[in-house]
């Protein structure tokens, strides 16, 4: 009782719910030690003020709508206003230990009403079933008569033309079967869910498989921090990670070579530096001078801002390219559309000739195709500069290098400075997520003027560092290849 006290239980959310349905050990974490949870990303609040943009406007649905305050009275509002047989939003509704509050419930007829709620992903997720199938076990135990549940949800192929359409924007998905299904376990896991909260000590969740993956982990510390450096979730394209680690192999140098799914596997069981000189240098002589290194930065927002674009649509605002000695960059500045700007911009800036090398050909390479598509007289030109790209990422992809101190990945953020010795430590901006926000919020936020300098000084910096490095790493793999 004295630790129940000590952690003052309340009614149990909607979002405690999901949580604790995604990970356990974050639920004891937020009634036990909130503060020593990290901090959500900046990509991660860019996501939910992207949410809350998307509930907002999903409100204009429904004008007769009456919204509800999110205090401590919203339970006691909630209770007077259900008898107006209004659609309302954010209606509270206590039950015994847990607390159930929908985005939307609308009236059906006199005595039932249906659940919406509304969410700024493109498709239906498993944590959303769990979601409506709480706040459905709420409602009824609660005395509501629940007919339906929906989703509503963002569509992605909606193209913007002058005003947003909210009505093509969102899209609503019955689920009601697949709640209903889901419901059946409801009571079971917020029983479960109520004995985690309640030990006393943290409990070991990834141990008792509750968790999936250290990387989608809240309170990786906590939940990990007794693996070893070189772990088996560290294991390049490995799907059986989690069947290595619930066999009690932890360290990569435990894993027996009959459990290794790839080549890749194999060279990082090894443990040590893994070059394949003979395949550097056949991809190197594929590299036509002059050497153009080139990268990308984009964003993408839930509402989409611009005419002829459409919900999370990749939108290039920024390059850096770097051709011998030169060095060469574009940063849109204004709120009007950055494509046509981005584009003339590296069109003039490219030479004609020579390999236009990327790191992930997929990511430049779509963004690419995209633009031809939606600028047809840039077409032919952008054809031709796809025809010449060439992926740095290819070698470290097929572990022709590899370095243990990548731990398995591939990505120029692991390879940099394994390779190199030099990464993006003490950057303001550290990575694609955080440069997206940086210029939207750079773009479209509220800031004074030097701090909207600063922040275009820091995008400039470290796009450019992704061109720099591309430039050390084949000057690397030249030294490696010669030796």
């Amino acid at each position: 009782m004295e630790q129940q006290s000590a952690i003052k239980l309340k009614s149990l959310s909607k979002t405690d719910y999901v949580a604790g349905m995604k990970c356990p050990g974050h639920l004891w974490m937020l009634y036990h030690n909130k503060e020593k949870i990290p901090a959500h990303s900046v990509g991660t609040l860019h996501r939910f003020d992207q949410g809350k943009l998307i509930g907002q406007l999903a409100k204009k649905l429904f004008p007769e709508g009456i919204d509800i305050p999110e205090n401590k009275k919203n339970a006691e509002a909630t209770k007077e206003l259900l008898s107006q047989q209004k659609t309302l939003f954010e209606a509270g509704i206590p039950f015994e230990n847990v607390y159930g509050r929908a985005d939307i419930l609308v009236p059906v007829g006199k005595n039932e009403w249906d659940i919406i709620e509304v969410k700024s992903s493109t498709k239906v997720k498993k944590e959303h079933y769990w979601d409506l199938s709480f706040q459905k076990y709420v409602y009824e135990k609660a005395g509501l008569k629940i007919r339906k549940c929906f989703l509503m949800l963002v569509n992605n192929e909606y193209v913007r033309e002058g005003e947003i359409d909210i009505q093509k924007l969102l899209y609503q998905v019955d689920v009601t079967e697949e709640v209903e299904e889901e419901l059946k376990e409801v009571p079971q896991k917020i029983e479960f869910l109520w004995n985690i909260i309640k030990t006393p000590v943290f409990p070991n969740t990834a141990e008792k498989n509750y968790c999936t993956l250290p990387k989608q982990c809240q309170v990786k510390e906590e939940c990990w921090g007794f693996l070893p450096e070189h772990h088996v979730f560290h294991l390049y394209n490995g799907r059986k990670n989690r069947k290595l680690f619930d066999e009690g192999i932890h360290s990569l140098h435990d894993v027996p070579e009959g459990k290794l799914a790839n080549d890749q596997q194999k060279i990082q069981l090894k443990g040590q530096v893994h070059v394949e000189k003979s395949r550097i240098k056949k991809f190197l002589e594929t590299i036509e001078e002059p050497g153009c290194y080139l990268d990308f930065e984009t964003c993408s927002l839930a509402v989409p801002q611009f005419d002829g674009t459409k919900s999370y649509q990749q939108i290039p605002f920024q390059f850096s390219l770097h051709v011998g000695k030169k060095h060469f960059e574009y940063l849109h500045d204004g709120k009007d559309d950055p494509r046509p700007g981005f584009l003339a911009a590296l069109k003039e800036k490219l030479p004609s000739n020579g390999s236009v090398i990327v790191y992930f050909e997929g990511f430049e390479g779509t963004i690419l195709k995209k633009l031809a598509n939606d600028f047809p007289e840039y077409k032919e030109w952008i054809d031709s500069v796809l025809g010449r790209i060439i992926d740095l990422y290819k070698p470290f992809k097929e572990f022709w290098y590899y370095n243990p101190a990548q731990h398995g990945s591939a990505s120029i953020k692991k390879v940099l400075p394994a390779l190199v010795g030099k990464g993006y430590e003490g950057f303001a901006i550290k990575d694609g997520e955080c440069a997206s926000v940086a210029y939207l919020d750079m773009t479209f936020g509220k800031m004074d003027a030097s701090a909207r300098e600063k922040m275009r000084k820091d995008l400039l910096v470290y796009c450019k560092r992704d061109t720099e490095a591309m430039v050390w790493i084949v000057e690397k793999l030249i030294k490696i290849e010669q030796k």
